[in-house]
Parts: C-alpha cells; sequence; structure tokens
C-alpha cells in the first residue's frame, strides 16, 4: 500500500513580500497569506490522515488553517522548521551579493555540500536534518496520506536528499506560498514525485476571494 507524503509550504509573509531570506526568524502570516491558506483548506477539505508543522508560526498557522475543520491535532515537525541562514537572515539575495558575493557564489554553485554563513552551515547539513525528518513520518504512518506543513527551503532540501540529488538542484526549484508537492513511497519506501509546487488553488498568485 502507498505512503503519500503532501508537502505544503506555508502561506505568504511581509518577509516573503520583501525577498528577505527568513530562516529560524518567527515571521507571521499576512492577512493575504491567511486567505491563501483557507484557500488551500478548501482545495484539500479533509482528505488526508494526519497533519504536522514544522513550529514557527508561519508553518504552524497555515496547517492549523488547513486542519481546522477536521478533528485531527496538528503535530510537531520540530526538525521540518525552516533552514539556519545565519548572518543572511533578514537579507534579499541581492544584499547578500553584495556582501558576501563569494561565499554567496560558492553556495549557488557548490554541488556536493553547499556552504553558508553560520546557522545549519551547509545546504547538506539541513538536508540530511528533513530527509530524515520526513522518513521518519512516512514510516511512522505507513500507507497513509500525511500532511507537512514547512518552509520553502527546508522542502527543497528534503526532497534533494530523498532523490539523492545535487545540492545545486535547490537552486532550480520553485516552492510558492501554500504550494504542494505530493511524494508517493511504495511498500519498500521507493520515492516518486506526483506533484510539484502545485498552486492551483491560486489564479496567477493571487487568491481566489
Amino acid at each position: 500500500m502507498n505512503t503519500t507524503i503532501t508537502l505544503i509550504r506555508h502561506g505568504e509573509t511581509s518577509w516573503n513580500v520583501l525577498g528577505k531570506f527568513q530562516g529560524c526568524n518567527d515571521i507571521e502570516l499576512t492577512d493575504e497569506g491567511r486567505q491563501q491558506a483557507k484557500c488551500l483548506a478548501k482545495r484539500i477539505g479533509n482528505n488526508f490522515d494526519n497533519i504536522y508543522a514544522s513550529p514557527l508560526k508561519r508553518a504552524r498557522e497555515t496547517a492549523e488553517i488547513i486542519s481546522k475543520n477536521s478533528n485531527m491535532t496538528v503535530g510537531n515537525a520540530v526538525d521540518l522548521r525552516e533552514i539556519n541562514f545565519g548572518e543572511w537572515e533578514g537579507l534579499t539575495s541581492q544584499e547578500i551579493e553584495a556582501n558576501y558575493s563569494e561565499k554567496f557564489n560558492a553556495w549557488k554553485n557548490d554541488e556536493i555540500d553547499g556552504l553558508m554563513c553560520g546557522g545549519d552551515l551547509s545546504l547538506k547539513k539541513a538536508s540530511n536534518r528533513a530527509t530524515k525528518a520526513i522518513l521518519e513520518i512516512a514510516k511512522r504512518h505507513q500507507g497513509e496520506n500525511t500532511i507537512i506543513v514547512a518552509h520553502g527551503g527546508i522542502i527543497k532540501a528534503g526532497l534533494i536528499g530523498i532523490f539523492d540529488l545535487k545540492m545545486t538542484m535547490y537552486h532550480k526549484i520553485l516552492v510558492g506560498n501554500t504550494s504542494v508537492s505530493k511524494i508517493i513511497f511504495d511498500d519498500d519506501f521507493n520515492p516518486k514525485i506526483e506533484t510539484l509546487n502545485d498552486t492551483s488553488h491560486l489564479v496567477q498568485g493571487d487568491v481566489i476571494k
């Protein structure tokens, strides 16, 4: 029997609007982000068996909106909190490139580790953390459909680890706010991607009213 893990990125935050690296900063959803989550909740309904979330507010609130009409308690997925970007948190990509050009370029082009300035230290470390956490949840709920609400960075890091991709793939995957990325595991836990960055509950980047 297949096991389904549905990875959902949280709704929009003010730092998303500004293009800032959020990392472990505990930024709340905007009103638009809450509306995005409501649209996703309407789409999903009660078609899931379990739901987990990163402990950061933006993911937790998104998960609570999704689970509001179910009888399920949102589980705590501590190891799926966002990547800690260290010195880069609170800065835009343009600011990081201007002030940390050598390290930023190395991070984007390093296929093995993806080293960063502090925090989780590398994409590889974050990928190992995310992969372990996702697989543990999948094996705990074998044969079921489980939702995990987390963050763009850690979702991409998890996908890289699960599918044994180079670290540079991190920069080639898009994961939008409230997007749905679904992984199907067979009985031997071989993974396949069913959907990636699905935002069909939103229209051209705007929330369905």
